[in-house]
């Protein structure tokens, strides 16, 4: 009989990076006393792992360089914004939401992580909320964590913690508490094909592991005993536990949810990987501002970020590999929406970082500060010098309503 936990470890080393495609999400809450030194505002961060190609979900359509770049992964579907930029049709529920001024987009942002392009790096680099003048690894907490640092009488809210993945970015001496929902395997699109290749011709250990999956993981989430099997489900049922759980304590005293979803490490078939991943996000916003009601959602910011880009040209298996430049998305009744913020810097390969990624023109700290401060009236001082060590905010973008 196969080890389920044999089958785990196993499977996790077919993946192009266990962390970009993770086997836990955790929900990590902090929340203030009786005082509410934070105030009424909430705040939800989503960490998108894998590296969400932005060019594609925030598609500018009014850049003449994007459809030589981009052939096959235009969509000629996508849902107008602004006349310029378009909306992947994975995102289109969201429509009403951007109506309503009530969802934005940031493109051509990334953290300060250059050139190496490895998720578990980048990643680091994001949580640790540092510049390269201080490297993740020698920072021992995560930017939000120090956030709660710095505001008096903070404490945890209720706390359920399963398995061992946590959220680096609320990592620290500041309490915070972990619930995670059961554990599961979740796997790439490419580590899913992978897997059956291997598996395939094996009809014993090919059982063995569709039980396995089952087990791992969301019930749809099964291996076709045909040579065409994939695995399937989009685990929409894991995103309603995550968002059910943070919205029910947001409701309440907590005022800072974090939560990570995968699968947007889209290296091949980029169509069918990013629209499965791009119906998770669009659930989780939806089933947030369901789960908090009108005058909740009303108080509430929602930043979705991801390690970084990926780049500008398709590849010829139809996907995209690891870049640069990306694209934050922010949602709720607190922010200025409607609009896709930052400095476009065109798609001519003289204009692209290093001739092959989208050229950020804004750091993603830079925006999470700007939301802090207009949501929690944080000094700039604080945020520039013990939250995000050396970053220069600017100019406020007026995000915040």
């Amino acid at each position: 009989m196969l080890n389920r936990r044999m089958l785990l470890k196993t499977a996790g080393a077919f993946a192009c990076s266990a962390a970009a495609h993770p086997f836990l999400t955790t929900v990590t809450l902090a929340g203030s006393d009786g005082g509410q030194p934070l105030g009424d505002h909430r705040l939800v961060v989503i960490i998108l792992r894998g590296a969400m190609d932005g060019l594609d979900v925030v598609q500018p359509r009014g850049d003449g360089a994007y459809a030589g770049l981009r052939p096959t992964l235009a969509q000629p579907d996508a849902a107008d914004l602004d006349g310029f930029f378009a909306l992947h049709s994975g995102l289109g529920g969201l429509m009403p939401l951007w109506q309503a001024g009530q969802l934005g987009f940031v493109h051509a942002t990334s953290t300060p992580y250059r050139d190496k392009r490895s998720h578990f790096s980048g990643q680091d680099q994001l949580e640790a909320g540092t510049g390269m003048d201080l490297p993740a690894s020698q920072v021992r907490d995560g930017w939000l964590n120090r956030m709660l640092q710095a505001v008096p009488g903070v404490r945890a809210e209720t706390a359920f913690a399963v398995g061992n993945e946590e959220m680096k970015l609320l990592h620290g001496p500041a309490a915070v508490r972990e619930w995670a929902p059961d554990t599961r395997l979740d796997l790439s699109p490419q580590a899913q094909l992978l897997l059956e290749h291997v598996y395939h011709d094996d009809p014993l250990f090919l059982a063995a592991a569709s039980d396995a999956f089952a087990l791992g993981g969301d019930p749809d989430m099964m291996m076709d005993d045909s040579p065409a099997g994939a695995l399937k489900g989009a685990r929409l049922d894991d995103v309603d536990k995550l968002v059910r759980f943070a919205a029910d304590r947001l409701r309440e005293d907590t005022r800072i949810a974090a939560f990570s979803l995968s699968g947007w490490d889209t290296h091949k078939g980029q169509g069918k990987g990013l629209g499965r991943a791009l119906m998770r996000l669009e659930r989780a916003i939806l089933q947030m501002q369901k789960g908090l009601g009108a005058e909740v959602w009303g108080k509430t910011t929602v930043l979705a970020m991801t390690e970084f880009g990926r780049t500008a040209r398709e590849n010829g298996t139809v996907g995209t590999d690891h870049g640069t430049g990306g694209v934050m998305l922010v949602a709720g009744g607190a922010i200025r929406g409607g609009k896709v913020y930052g400095d476009w810097p065109g798609l001519d390969e003289a204009a692209l970082y290093d001739r092959r990624d989208l050229m950020p023109t804004s750091d993603v700290r830079q925006w999470a500060a700007h939301a802090m401060q207009g949501m929690f009236g944080l000094d700039r001082a604080v945020l520039e010098g013990a939250v995000f060590p050396g970053l220069q905010m600017g100019a406020s973008p007026g995000l915040i309503l």
